[in-house]
């Protein structure tokens, strides 16, 4: 019989995608895959063909939900659910407290945390492997692997999958996107995420978008509370779907384009996990070293830029000096060359 293995990685966006490919490697090494994601990962994981099941932990609907004892029992009826499976192998990708919680429970006969664990989330384990991490090193995906390196399995392999994208979704792309000259690339710009200090100047997305609308089809793309900022940076040639997109209508989108320029993002990881669209990405505080798009065929080009010789990264929600000033760099000349390099 496969052995049974579960894959606790709750969150968040990006770190789900990331996991994919680890996933991936036990399912083609004959294990059944499990995988306990709350709701921002759900729809990646459900339906994903490195996974036998999707389990989902309601966490943002019980953050909501004042009824702390209908959140217990709804948690423990996920326990049982996960214990009843037996499995053979749990994996904590997430190493905090929020999946400390699900390993303790969850009846594993081998339950494998790593040495870089934080919020005492060594306690969920009975299998302490060394750091998948130490500092900056090496990039997320390669990080997660290591938890196939301790069950003896090759890694060279990095495969990346996506659910199949529905009817319906393609339905709406081909709608939102009617206004494109055909003639023209398509370029996506996500100039929004959720740190403050991942987010490069808004003065220099708008004159990038000045100097590469005329030959580019531009689609602004962002969340309805973006709004304002995409309507500041774009302009009358550019399409703007601010709170237009749910997310598999993004994949979809970001599966179109010739070109992706975006921060470090969900954006930015969910057009890597299409293996579509050449990437550019903007690091402000955080590192490529972790976080940038990396080949897994010769066909995609990718190009990270950051700020130089100031400190970065410094991987910070709030800049310790107060001034932000990583969120000014790269120069918009050196994403404008980045594009003349990927055409």
């Amino acid at each position: 019989m496969d052995k049974k293995v579960l894959i606790v990685r709750l969150s968040a966006m990006g770190d789900v995608i990331f996991t994919i490919p680890l996933a991936n490697i036990l399912k083609d090494n004959g294990y059944k895959v499990y995988w306990l994601v709350s709701e921002k990962g759900y729809s990646l994981v459900k339906g994903n063909s490195c996974v036998d099941e999707a389990i989902l932990a309601p966490i943002e609907k019980w953050k909501k939900n004042k009824n702390k004892l209908a959140n217990l029992w709804e948690y423990f009826s996920i326990i049982k659910k996960i214990r009843d499976e037996k499995f053979d192998i749990a994996l904590d990708t997430q190493l905090i407290l929020k999946s400390l919680l699900w390993m303790v429970f969850c009846g594993a006969k081998r339950k494998i945390v790593a040495k870089n664990y934080r919020e005492m989330a060594v306690w969920g384990g009975n299998e302490v492997i060394s750091a998948t991490r130490v500092g900056y090193e090496p990039h997320a995906v390669k990080s997660y692997l290591k938890y196939a390196e301790h069950l003896g399995l090759d890694t060279t392999n990095i495969k990346v999958t996506l659910p199949e994208i529905s009817g319906s979704a393609k339905t709406s792309v081909d709608e939102l996107l009617l206004p494109i000259d055909k003639e023209k690339p398509i370029i996506v710009c996500a100039p929004a995420t959720t740190w403050v200090t991942k987010h490069w100047n808004k003065d220099n997305w708008k004159k990038l978008i000045e100097k590469i609308s005329d030959d580019y089809n531009v689609v602004l793309s962002g969340g309805k509370n973006d709004e304002e900022l995409l309507n500041y940076v774009g302009n009358e040639k550019t399409i703007n779907l601010a709170g237009r997109t749910n997310l598999e209508e993004l994949q979809e989108l970001l599966s179109r384009a010739d070109i992706v320029i975006s921060l470090d993002s969900g954006t930015t990881h969910l057009a890597w996990a299409t293996q579509k669209p050449k990437i550019i990405s903007l690091f402000c505080s955080t590192p490529q070293s972790l976080y940038a798009p990396i080949n897994t065929t010769e066909k995609i080009k990718y190009i990270s830029l950051s700020a130089e010789n100031i400190c970065v990264p410094c991987h910070r929600r709030k800049c310790p000096k107060g001034t932000n000033e990583c969120t000014k760099y790269p120069a918009v000349e050196d994403v404008l060359n980045a594009v003349e390099k990927l055409k």
